[in-house]
């Protein structure tokens, strides 16, 4: 789910930066997949269909049409790929919103998180019910 996710949210129009961090991203996720007859059909189906990252709707399609190889040779139903970017959002507000000024406000009464003294991070956290410990680098 988090991959669809990944991918429904990517960028409408990457820089070459994303591009690159989505392929590395990709091929790491391959890499570092904890079943490994899994990961060995994950690169083997990047070595023959390689990551779509010129657009949100290239990389969410891309991910749809490999889940649908997995799912074929696991005898898995098909998924309807037409409306994957609706079936996987992420309950953030999207970029373009937030620029807008039309991101989701807080929960302190139409307040944002960030002025009553929280973060965004803090707020999903709390929603989640999770304790959650975060690292700052040095």
């Amino acid at each position: 789910m988090l991959l669809h996710t990944t991918l429904s949210r990517y960028p409408t129009t990457p820089s070459a930066d994303e591009r690159e961090a989505l392929r590395s991203y990709l091929y790491l996720f391959a890499r570092l997949y904890p079943c490994g007859e899994c990961a060995a059909h994950l690169r083997l189906l990047l070595q023959k269909y390689p990551p779509q990252t010129s657009s949100r709707d290239a990389a969410a399609q891309w991910g749809c049409y490999l889940h649908n190889l997995v799912n074929e040779r696991l005898g898995k139903k098909q998924f309807d790929c037409a409306g994957v970017s609706e079936v996987y959002k992420c309950g953030c507000a999207d970029a373009e919103e937030e620029a807008a000024g039309k991101g989701k406000e807080g929960e302190k009464g139409g307040e944002s998180t960030a002025a009553a003294g929280g973060s965004k991070l803090e707020d999903n956290v709390r929603r989640a019910g999770a304790r959650v410990e975060i690292e700052i680098g040095p």
